[in-house]
């Protein structure tokens, strides 16, 4: 009972401090806020639409016409241009006027009807990574529709039936299905590990702040003695507060994404809830760690935001961990990050039990209990250090 009295004395000094300064009201609730609205409005269509390319049309016939007016319907592609050269088209994906082309040569119909197998060509960008994909993918099937077009012609010609003609120019019939999202929303892929990387950030950076500050401002032996010299008393109130608003954060940004955008969510709710709680404590137990190993409020906080900025690229999100250099790929599992990622696509978005998740479960956990070997050098550090600006 003293202790729980203890750690509620301090959380509520705690609150006091965090009204008192304003970074925690902008990086705790304003900040995160923001983030969360503007990376999900970002992609709110799900897919890049209407992206601009051009044409070199040499042949001019009807074929290739058809061919434009084709490429032209589709949702992601928007031909804004034709172009007299392959020059003129190359120099405006320069100047980021388009972000590709499609070259028809003279005499590629005739090409099609003697079966001399005539060249198109199509260049695209890939800078922008996901437009290069899917205006790759436009292009290539625009290709391949125009030359079964002209084989259909052909063979209606030759007295094909309609059957006949199907199963000549595909033998083998494709049934496609994504799974999880078939509506091939990126916003689905990003957003859910791109905003809890942001939030995670937050995490970091404020735990230590908010232990660094006491020994800066000269009030560490007061909170101390508020617990008893008790280090664990000290930063269980200390960082109470700090997580029951986060935590309610991390939940209602889950709440707007999987029941108010309606993303795929078939791992059900208490994996959802259970997520944001081992983001939380995973989080606030590296960034007690990292001021442990560091007892400098502008050192553990230098760690901690790289240790955040390097997560984005080694969760895997965005280019798979297991082609990554084997020493790399190693190292992912150092960052928490990689392990919400690991335990979002396994149980959330594809519903499979937690327990094909328990490394990634115990990961988080592990980090949460990081603190267990720093807690005598932060108690030396803020009973017995002298801030250093």
């Amino acid at each position: 009972m003293r202790v729980l009295k203890q750690i509620y004395s301090i959380a509520i000094r705690e609150c006091g401090i965090l009204m008192k300064n304003p970074i925690y009201g902008f990086c705790m609730v304003l900040f995160p806020t923001f983030v969360v609205f503007f990376f999900t409005s970002l992609m709110n269509k799900g897919l890049p639409a209407d992206m601009p390319v051009g044409i070199v049309d040499l042949d001019h016939t009807a074929t290739t016409r058809s061919m434009i007016r084709h490429l032209d319907a589709f949702q992601t592609t928007k031909v804004v241009a034709e172009y007299n050269n392959v020059n003129e088209a190359r120099q405006a994906i320069q100047e980021n006027k388009i972000y590709a082309f499609l070259y028809i040569p003279r005499g590629t119909t005739d090409g099609l009807m003697t079966s001399s197998q005539p060249k198109i060509s199509f260049y695209y960008s890939n800078v922008t990574l996901v437009a290069g994909s899917m205006l790759f993918r436009d292009l290539k099937t625009i290709s391949s529709l125009g030359s079964a077009s002209i084989g259909k012609t052909k063979l209606s010609a030759f007295g094909k039936t309609d059957d006949e003609i199907k199963t000549y120019l595909q033998p083998v019939a494709i049934d496609l299905h994504m799974i999880g999202n078939p509506w091939s929303n990126y916003n689905v892929y990003l957003s859910t590990v791109m905003v809890p990387g942001i939030l995670m950030l937050f995490i970091f950076l404020l735990t230590p702040y908010s232990i660094g500050t006491e020994l800066k401002f000269k009030h560490s032996k007061e909170w101390f003695a508020m617990a008893g010299n008790n280090p664990w008393i000290a930063i269980a109130g200390k960082l109470l507060p700090q997580f029951m608003i986060f935590l309610t954060i991390f939940y209602l940004f889950e709440l707007y994404i999987y029941y108010i955008l309606g993303f795929p969510h078939p791992g059900g709710v208490f994996t959802m809830l259970l997520l944001g709680f081992l983001a939380v404590i995973s989080a606030q137990g590296f960034g007690v760690f990292a001021f442990g190993l560091m007892p400098s409020l502008r050192m553990s906080m230098s760690i901690c935001s790289l240790w955040a900025v390097v997560s984005f690229s080694t969760s895997g999100a965005t280019y798979p961990a297991f082609s990554m250099n084997p020493i790399i790929q190693g190292l992912t599992n150092l960052f928490p990050l990689r392990h919400y990622y690991m335990i979002y696509q396994i149980n959330i978005f594809n519903g499979y039990p937690l327990m094909d998740a328990w490394f990634s479960i115990s990961a988080l956990i592990l980090f949460a209990l990081l603190p267990i070997f720093v807690m005598g050098n932060i108690k030396r550090a803020m009973l017995l250090y002298v801030y250093i600006p």
